[in-house]
C-alpha cells in the first residue's frame, strides 16, 4: 500500500476511536468485477461469515451479489437489508431445524447437505426444495484446510443424491471447498475432476444435476504474493468447459478474496517493553478482538507513517491473556505510545471472529 493510501486513511480517521477497520470500497467493486469477469455467467454468493457488515452487504447488493449464509442470524442481517430469499443459499451442511424451517418459510430453496440425518430435516423442514451434496476434495495449498469436518466421498454422494430425491427434495447439484487462502490452482482442478465423476455415476441413476457450486478459497496477499486470481479463475472455467456440460449452473462463495484486501485495521500503540532482549508492541487490537487468525498462521503487513530504522519487534494485543501475541519479527520504526499501526489485508475474517473477552472493544467499521 502506497503512503498517499495511508495518509488518505489516516485523515479518514483522525479523531476516531481506534481500532477501527476501514475498508475501501473501490477494492471490493473491482474484485467483483474481477471474479465475475473471467468466471463469466457464473453467479456469485458472498459468503457473508467473512464480514457481515451493513456496508459490505449493501455494497455487493448494489453489483447484484447474492450471498451465502449457515445461520438465522445471518438470514435476519439479510433480510434487514431488503435482500430477497431467493438469492440467498445455504451451504453449512449441518444447519439447525429452526434455521431450516424459517428459511424456507421466507422462500430460500437452495441448501446444501452431507448426511442422511441432513436429508430428513430438509424433506420435513424444507420439502421439494433443491439440494446440494458436498464432497471431501484435495485442500492442497490451503492454509486453513476444510476437509475433516465436511463432505463425503464419490459413492456416498450419489447414494445421497438418490436418497435426497425419494425424500421429495430436487437433487440439484454438487459443492466443494478446496480450504481457505488456497495458493494452487491444480486443487481446484482436481476437485473438478472428482465432481465429474459424482456428475456421470448420478446421470447414470437417472439424476440430472444441474449446479456446480465450487466453494470459496480464493487466496489474498498478506507478507506474500501469491498467485493471480485470474489464473485461478481461468484454470477453473477451462476445467468446467472441459469436463461439464455446456448448461452448466456455476455458482461462487467467495469470501475473503472480496473484503480481505480490501480492509486496514487501524490500531493504536498503547504500550512497550523489552523483554528477554525483545522489543514489545503492544496495540489495542489483537487476537481475541480482530486478529484471531494470526492463531491460524496468517502473517499480516503492517506499516506506518512514522520515519526512521526499521527493527523487529513482538506485536501483542491487549488483553492480560498471554496468548494475545499477535506476530513475532514485526519490523516498524521506533513507535511511541499513541502512534497509529495499520495492519493491512484485514478485511476478512477480523471483526466477523472478533469478541469482547476481558471487556476489550470490537473494532467499528467504516467505508472509504
Amino acid at each position: 500500500m502506497s503512503i498517499n493510501n495511508l495518509i488518505e486513511i489516516e485523515n479518514a480517521v483522525r479523531g476516531r476511536q481506534t481500532p477501527l477497520l476501514v475498508l475501501d470500497g473501490n477494492l471490493i467493486r473491482q474484485k467483483f468485477s474481477e471474479l465475475q469477469g473471467t468466471l463469466v455467467n457464473s453467479r456469485i454468493y458472498y459468503a457473508l461469515k467473512t464480514n457481515p457488515h451493513w456496508l459490505v452487504i449493501d455494497l455487493l447488493n448494489d453489483l447484484g451479489c447474492g450471498f451465502e449464509i449457515s445461520s438465522q442470524d445471518e438470514l435476519g442481517l439479510l433480510l434487514h437489508r431488503a435482500i430477497s430469499p431467493d438469492r440467498i443459499i445455504a451451504s453449512n451442511p449441518v444447519k439447525t431445524e429452526a434455521f431450516i424451517e424459517a428459511a424456507y418459510r421466507l422462500g430460500m430453496r437452495l441448501f446444501a447437505f452431507d448426511s442422511y440425518a441432513e436429508v430428513e430435516k430438509l424433506s420435513q423442514f424444507a420439502p421439494q426444495s433443491k439440494v446440494y451434496v458436498r464432497l471431501t476434495v484435495p485442500n492442497d495449498g490451503s492454509q486453513w484446510p476444510l476437509t475433516k469436518k465436511f463432505g463425503v466421498e464419490v459413492d456416498d454422494a450419489v447414494e445421497l443424491l438418490q436418497e435426497a430425491r425419494s425424500k421429495g427434495l430436487e437433487p440439484y447439484g454438487l459443492t466443494f471447498h478446496v480450504g481457505s487462502q488456497c495458493t494452487e490452482a491444480e486443487t481446484w482442478v482436481k476437485a473438478l475432476e472428482k465432481s465429474s465423476v459424482v456428475w456421470e455415476k448420478a446421470r447414470e441413476r437417472g439424476i440430472e444435476l444441474k449446479m456446480l457450486n465450487i466453494g470459496g478459497g480464493f487466496p489474498i496477499e498478506y507478507r506474500e504474493t501469491t498467485i493471480p486470481i485470474s489464473d485461478i479463475a481461468r484454470r477453473i472455467k477451462d476445467t468446467i468447459d472441459t469436463l461439464f456440460p455446456r448448461d452448466t449452473e456455476v455458482a461462487i462463495e467467495p469470501g475473503r478474496v472480496l473484503v480481505g484486501e480490501a480492509g486496514v485495521l487501524v490500531a493504536t500503540v498503547i504500550g512497550k517493553a523489552v523483554r528477554n532482549k525483545e522489543k514489545w508492541l503492544y496495540l489495542d487490537v489483537g487476537v481475541f478482538n480482530g486478529l484471531m487468525e494470526s492463531i491460524g498462521g496468517i502473517q499480516y503487513s503492517l506499516a506506518s507513517l512514522k520515519d526512521g530504522i526499521l527493527e523487529p519487534w513482538v506485536l501483542a494485543g491487549p488483553s492480560c491473556d498471554s496468548l494475545d501475541i499477535v506476530q513475532s519479527d514485526v519490523f516498524l520504526p521506533e513507535m511511541a505510545i499513541g502512534d497509529h499501526v495499520y495492519i493491512l489485508s484485514a478485511g476478512a475474517y477480523t471483526t466477523a471472529y472478533a469478541s469482547q473477552f476481558d471487556g476489550i472493544t470490537i473494532p467499528q467499521t467504516t467505508l472509504l
